[in-house]
This record gives C-alpha cells, structure tokens and sequence, in this order.
C-alpha cells in the first residue's frame, strides 16, 4: 500500500480546487483541439513513420553520436559526451568558469532539469535566469515543473500575477497580455547582459550535426544568438539519422503536445556563427554541445525498455491520463511526471524511485494510444510494477489477498463463506454500507453482493437447447461474473445457444491471474495461467469464450507472455490463445442476434479500456444493440474514457477512482439514455454502482443482458 507521506501528497493534489479546475478543463480542451489538429492526417501513419525514425536512432546511437560529434566539430561545435549528470554539471561550470561567466540565460532544458543543473550553478556564484514563461514562473515560485511542456499549467493566472507582484516589486493584475508584456520587459535585458546561453534541443540530427528545437516563444532564438558562449544540453535519445527524419517528428509532435499545427518558432542550428564587436567579425562564438547519457544507453539495453526511447517529449502521454489530470505533477516526486515520466525516472535517477508512483497508473491505455512513439507504457509500467514486487516483496494486505485467489478451493470456499456474512449490509443485490475501515469502498458507490448461487452451479441447471449444434465454446466467466453477476453468465449461454453455439462450462477455471500481475506478482500470475490452461484443455471446443475483457485480454495475451520461455508451456498458451475471443466479438462475427419487439430504449455505450484499446472492439458491441428493434443507441462523451475500476486500484486509490467515476456518471447522465451497456463486469460494477448510490434512473447492463432480454423466440 502507499506510504503515509505519498497519500498525503495526493490529498493535497485532490483538495487543491484550483489545480483540479486548471488541469480538468485544459483535459477537455486538449482532446478536442488534438483532434481537430490531426484532421486530414492518418496518425497511424505518421506515428508509425516516428517510431521508426527512432527505433532506428535508439538501435544505432553509439554510431549516430558519433556521426552528429563529427559533423557539429566540422562546423565549429565542441562536442562533449556526458556519462551522467555530474559529468555534465561539472563541463558547463568550468566552462563558466573559464569564461568568466556570472550570468546566464537559458532556454526550456528538461535534460537540465533532470540533472538540477541550475542549483549547482548557483552554488558556484552564478546567476542563471531561465527564459522560458512558464519555466521562469516555477523559477520565481521556487518550485519544480508540474508537466515537461507546460511546467506552469497548474497554475491560474491570478496566481501568477501574485507571483510577479511578489517577486518584481510591483502590482499585477491577472490579465494574461499584460504578464506576457511585464516577462517580455523583464527578460529582454537579461538576453543582453548574459555571458552564457544554455538550451535543449527537441531533435540532433546526425548526418548534418544540426540541432532542431520547436519553441512558442522567441526565448529560445534569443538563448542562442545573444551570448557570446551558448551550450546545447542534449540526451542521447534526441539524435535521429537524417535531415529528412524530422519531418514525421516535425508534424506529430506540436500536435500531440500543444495541439497545435506548428509551433511558433522552428528553429535548426548547425555549427558555430560569428561572433561579433562594433559589426566587426572577430571569429566563431563558442558553441557546445553537452550529449548527456545518463540511463540512457542502460534503457537501451534492458529489452523491456528500449521502446521508451522512442519517446519525443510531447507528453500527450500525461495530457489524457485520468490520475495526472487529477493530481498533476508535483505528486509524481521527481522531474519527469505521468506515466512516461515514471519509466524515465526509473533509469535516471533508479527503480526505488518509482516504488510508489508507479502505482498510479490504472493500466487504462490512453496513453498507448496516442503516443506519437508507439510506446506501450502501461506494459512497461507493469514491469516496473514487478520488478519493484521483486525487489521490496509485495505489502502483507496483497500478499495474502493473491495466497487466497491462487488457491482455488480456499478462494471459492472464502467467497462462498461471504456470500453468508455479507447479509446484514445486503439490500436486494446491492450492499451500500460497509462498516468501520470499510467505509471508503461504499461511500461513492454501491457494491454488487455476492451472489447466493454462483454461475459455476447455476449453470448446472440451464437447459441448452441447441438443434442443429453449429460449434462450442468452453465459457471462461471470471471471478465477478462467477461471484457476482452470475445473470450475466447465464445471458451468455442464452445468447450463443441462439446462435447454435453450445457452451461448456470448466468446472476448474480459477481467477485469471489480471490481479497478481497488476499488483505486480509475476510468480502467482505463471501459477494462474497453468492453472486455467490445464482446465481448458480437455475441452474438444472451438471457442474458449469471455465476457469479461481484462479476462480476454490476459488469456489471450497475457498467458501467452508469461509463458514464452518456458518450453513445456509456450505452446499450450498459444493454443489456447488462439481459440480466445470476446463475446461481444464472437457474437457479432456470427451474425448478430434475431431480436424480439420490445419498449423503446434510449441506449448509450462505455467502452471499456481493454476492450476498445487492447483489443479493438467498440463497434460490434454498438452494433449488436443498435440491430435490437426498438433500441436507439446514443453515444455519451468520453465514451472510451476509464470509468475509474480499473481492479484493485479503486480499493487502494478510492480519492482518486471516485472522481473519475463522477466524471464518467455525469456524462453517462447528459446522455439522456435509459440504459448505459457496457461488456465489463469490473466497470458495470463501479458504473453501476455509482448510478445505483446517486439513486439515478438509468439502468447499467452489461451487452449480454439487453441481448438476452430482446432475443427473438425461435
């Protein structure tokens, strides 16, 4: 579980209104203006062009590095190779030194940030100004970047106006043109008093040793004409091969950062320029170019991340994540923020710093899908996840939550025992009130009871009545379906015996293993998918059928990742991998259903985060309903927004799954339909419980259900 000082850090963020209001309205207005900014361009292909370009740097960087050094120090750069950020540090400051230096101006460097590279200039009697608006706002705040391309968004205006009236000396009104007029009057003398300009660079170009940096601001330009002695601070994972390379970067990235077509100022130097007295040349101005490793080549080197090189900076990655546009990125702890900035944190500055924050991600993919790199991260934060497991072991509370789940006998008898206890807090099939430490699961929900006959014995009672058997499927329910919703479980047999599918149920199965591998133990996690495999592989079936999408995706994926180095299993996996599927899938692949007259229903859809992202499914299940007669189907806003569920997060994170779901029941609301339909169980539980404790109206259904209520007699 999280430590005291790290839950304290995210009441802070959650409690903070102003931060909430600046991050959630510039969530929504990114994702419109993203959207319309990338109208007319195929992103699949462009991103797909951008992963390429640096997949291929990432594979060649030794080589590329020493390419760009060649073709910068023909044109009159020095250029130093940094291992860490000590080397790095300890090259700018003697170069100040050497030069005299005792101003500096600088342009947006997250690589410096990284490093704290302005406290020890400081240290050593250097005054360094950074240029940037927003930088030089958390400059004059004392504090650190909240986003690596906007690091003062979670600011207002009114309290930056109080920030410039502190520091500046006199009063500022929050009027944004009159801050932009009191920096740019501010700033403009520090260009010319300044002896050294330090800049980042968005891209380094090897076959030309050019150096490309796309800024809104005029700053960046001015960093680097102005003092007579200009220093590049560059990671290793900006180079890219050719001048042409840029192209794929230069149309993705403003786009996914900003959401803007271009930025204001591209801006591409190669080499050294003169230097000037008087309008007489005097000769080149010292240009350097510090390549800074730092993790860097490690990252490479390890296979489960060298992907994340790819990354370009746009960090589109955190605008569209629900936990940052919650907390922001203070809560993060270090320089790097979100889920990109978990990974790079790891590597720069070691795994022990991800301990906790790598818990925040709730593994619902948005990220991965508009990631410009094609960068998995919530796969590579998983691993962080179960390297962290490894190394420190998991919490008592978790430890013996996954003993019990991998033990299928004590975790159906555990589940059956509750079914009893549960009664005194049960109304009807809801339990709204926990008591004592359990009070938090229930106060922005209700919870589904466990049901009083499981699916695994209901099902012994349900008679399939299949003429003309056209194939069948083993049904793979899951633990909520099994537990929990067990009329979900019968809807499915319901659904595919009318499609002339029998459905055999293994007695065997056991939980799918998702829990230990989201909480980040691999071990329990192999033991599970040995486990369901040899209960499935006795049945002569064509199908092996869920209706539980995290279910779907880890055995059709997961399992096969599990166990890929292990020869007696990898095949097994993969056999019982590629007979897989969703139910929703399999069902509109057979057609569809015959549906039945019925009342008219106003229907709206919550796609569910493994379906849609990982799989690919959103609109079958859209179609399934919209052929029932009498069903209209509406769509909501954020339909494939995360509802909040996301397993056990919202049993160790309920401050923050809480407000995710108000989100989600609000849009649910606007929608105006009877019926929200979804294909999770985990999210029909937090959906439907968050409707059931609002007392709304509106009915949660998973699609099995409303498919099974209008089928059309035979």
């Amino acid at each position: 579980m999280a430590g005291k000082d790290f839950k304290q850090k995210i009441h802070n963020a959650l409690e903070n209104p102003v931060l909430r209001n600046a991050l959630g309205n510039f969530g929504v207005a990114y994702a419109e203006a993203r959207e319309r900014a990338y109208t007319g361009y195929d992103f699949e292909d462009l991103r797909k062009g951008v992963a390429e370009v640096k997949a291929y740097a990432a594979e060649h960087m030794e080589e590329m590095a020493q390419q760009f050094a060649e073709a910068a120090s023909a044109r009159g750069a020095k250029v130093f190779r940094a291992k860490n950020g000590d080397e790095a540090k300890k090259y700018i400051l003697e170069l100040a030194k050497k030069h005299g230096v005792k101003t500096i101006v600088k342009s947006k460097s997250m690589a410096s940030e990284e490093i704290h590279l302005n406290q020890d200039l400081e240290s050593a009697g250097i005054s360094v100004q950074e240029t940037d608006l927003g930088e030089w706002i958390i400059q004059l705040a004392h504090q650190r970047p909240s986003h690596m391309v906007m690091p003062a968004i979670h600011m207002t205006r009114e309290q930056v106006a109080d920030v410039f009236t502190e520091n500046l000396g006199e009063k500022n009104e929050p009027d944004i043109p009159k801050l932009v007029k009191t920096a740019r009057k501010e700033l403009r003398g520090k260009f010319l008093e300044a002896e050294m300009g330090i800049s980042g660079a968005n891209m380094a170009i090897a076959e030309t040793g050019t150096l490309v940096t796309l800024t809104n601001e005029g700053n960046a330009r001015l960093t680097s004409t102005l003092p007579r002695v200009h220093v590049f601070l560059v990671g290793l994972e900006k180079l890219v091969p050719k001048f042409m390379d840029v192209v794929p970067i230069l149309k993705t990235l403003p786009r996914s950062a900003t959401a803007q077509q271009i930025t204001s100022y591209v801006t591409m130097i190669t080499g050294a320029t003169p230097a000037y007295i008087d309008d007489q040349e005097i000769g080149l101005k010292e240009f350097h170019i510090v390549f800074m490793d730092n993790g860097r080549t490690e990252m490479y080197a390890d296979p489960k991340f060298a992907k994340a090189l790819q990354c370009i900076r746009c960090c589109s990655c955190l605008n569209v994540c629900p936990a940052y546009q919650l907390l922001g990125g203070h809560v993060y702890g270090h320089i790097y923020t979100g889920g990109i900035g978990t990974i790079l944190t790891a590597f720069t500055n070691g795994l022990e710093e991800t301990s906790e924050i790598q818990n925040l991600c709730l593994q619902c993919g948005k990220c991965a899908e508009v990631c410009p790199g094609k960068l998995d991260i919530p796969e590579m934060i998983l691993e962080l996840r179960n390297r962290v497991g490894n190394k420190k072991g998991l919490p008592f509370t978790q430890k013996i939550a996954l003993d019990v789940v991998s033990n299928r006998r004590l975790f159906h008898s555990v589940l059956r025992v509750a079914s009893k206890v549960q009664k005194p807090f049960t109304e009807g099939k809801m339990i709204r009130h926990l008591p004592m430490f359990m009070a938090n699961l229930t106060e922005a929900r209700s919870l589904p009871a466990i049901a009083d006959i499981p699916f695994r014995d209901s099902y012994k009672e349900i008679r399939q009545e299949v003429e003309k058997v056209q194939g069948k499927a083993a049904f793979f329910a899951g633990c909520l379906i099994d537990f929990a919703y067990p009329e979900i479980g019968e809807s499915v047999v319901k659904v595919l015996n009318s499609r002339d599918i029998l459905v055999e149920f293994p007695d065997a199965q056991s939980c799918c293993g998702a829990p230990a591998t989201y909480m980040g133990d691999r071990e329990t996690a192999v033991k599970l998918a040995k486990h369901n495999i040899e209960a499935f592989e006795n049945a002569d079936v064509d199908y092996i059928v869920s209706a539980c999408p995290t279910c779907t995706h880890t055995l059709a994926h997961e399992f096969v990742s599990l166990l890929k180095d292990d020869p007696k299993w990898a095949e097994r996996a993969e056999r019982f991998a590629s007979k897989t599927i969703d139910f929703a899938k399999l069902v509109h692949q057979l057609g569809g259903v015959e549906g039945a007259e019925g009342e008219e229903n106003k229907v709206t859809y919550h796609d569910s985060c493994h379906l849609k992202r990982t799989m690919g499914v959103y609109k079958e299940p859209r179609e399934l309903l919209a052929s029932l007669p009498g069903v209209e189907v509406v769509e909501m806003r954020e339909s494939d927004r995360c509802c909040g569920f996301a397993g056990s997060y919202s049993v160790k994170f309920p401050e923050i799954s809480t407000p995710i779901l108000e989100r989600k029941l609000k849009n649910v609301q606007e929608s105006g339909a009877d019926t929200v339909c979804m294909d999770c169980p985990g999210c029909l539980t937090q959906i439907g419980g968050g409707l059931d404790k609002q007392g709304s109206k509106v009915i949660a259904k998973h699609t099995a259900q409303v498919l099974a209520e209008r089928l059309a007699d035979k």
